[in-house]
């Protein structure tokens, strides 16, 4: 017997609503890949032509003048070595503790959960201000110390809160059941069970903290005074405010040095973007599975 299959057509108003989806997902995807082409265009164009606003989306008279300042500059190679010491060492010393935190207050069995996670979730919407911060950091002698990047904001509670519903999730009581009667020491079950079960909040924790580590420069303004310190963010800020405040009387200089500025700020956002672009590929695939596990159980 043979089946005819009817081929479903599509109504007019199917189809007008298909090819609105498609036409505003297009200006959506120019509206957020046109910034990005720009920047990366005004990054090899000349000077002059940046400054003139002649670069709309490819380069302009092609000069790589603006990466040969940076490379040429010994404080941004050292300000790129230690952005990338406080963004893997700080991203592991986040990951670990956030996992540490949240896995107890994961299980039913650990008591006084719920207070604690009332503690820990009243730090999300009050904090003691910058002050009072300063001052535990200076009484802690952590002042002008790399410590003091990794250390004071090494939790972020929102992560600990996600982590925690994962745990809860994926991980079944009956599981932990299981390894305690063979004998399985929290420290053991946790090392060998929980962390290889636990991938794609782990590949989430590592960029969420990478990129927070990487992106951040306030912390260093205020902590830091030492220059073989800092990172690679406080180094660009610092370049860019030097070659605005130039006082050179020479009217020619100074617009060299202006349009050397403005070419210059279009190649340090390629410069301290480019390691995130590089890392988010290898997790993105774990992103939204470790984002939204938890959230419906089925």
């Amino acid at each position: 017997m043979s089946t005819i299959k009817a081929r479903v057509k599509d109504s007019l108003g199917d189809k007008m609503f298909l090819i609105a989806v498609y036409v505003l997902l297009s200006l959506l995807l120019i509206v957020v890949l046109y910034p990005l082409i720009y920047v990366i265009s005004s990054s090899f164009s000349s000077p002059a032509a940046v400054t003139s606003g002649r670069v709309w989306l490819w380069p302009v008279e092609l000069s790589l003048k603006g990466y040969n300042t940076l490379i040429h500059n010994e404080k941004v190679v050292i300000g790129y070595a230690n952005s990338l010491f406080y963004t893997s060492v700080g991203t592991i010393i986040s990951v670990v503790l956030t996992i540490m935190i949240a896995y107890p207050l994961s299980r039913k069995t650990f008591f006084g959960k719920n207070v604690l996670m009332m503690l820990i979730t009243f730090t999300l919407l009050f904090s003691g201000g910058l002050i009072p911060t300063y001052l535990v950091v200076k009484q802690m002698g952590l002042i002008d110390t790399r410590w003091a990047l990794l250390i004071p904001n090494a939790i972020w509670v929102w992560q600990v809160i996600i982590t925690r519903s994962f745990f809860q999730s994926a991980i079944p009581d009956e599981l932990f059941d299981a390894s305690e009667i063979d004998g399985c020491s929290d420290f053991r079950f946790l090392r060998s069970v929980v962390v290889p079960l636990s991938k794609p909040i782990i590949a989430v924790l590592v960029l969420i903290y990478a990129v927070g580590q990487w992106n951040a420069y306030f912390d260093a303004l205020i902590y830091l005074k030492s220059a073989s310190l800092f990172p690679l963010q406080l180094i660009l800020r610092s370049i860019i405010i030097l070659n605005n405040s130039s006082n050179a009387t020479d009217a020619l200089k100074q617009v060299e040095r202006q349009q050397l500025a403005e070419a210059l700020k279009y190649s340090l956002i390629v410069v301290t973007t480019l390691p995130v672009l590089i890392i988010y590929p290898f997790v993105q695939r774990f992103f939204v599975q470790g984002m939204l596990v938890g959230s419906v159980k089925g």
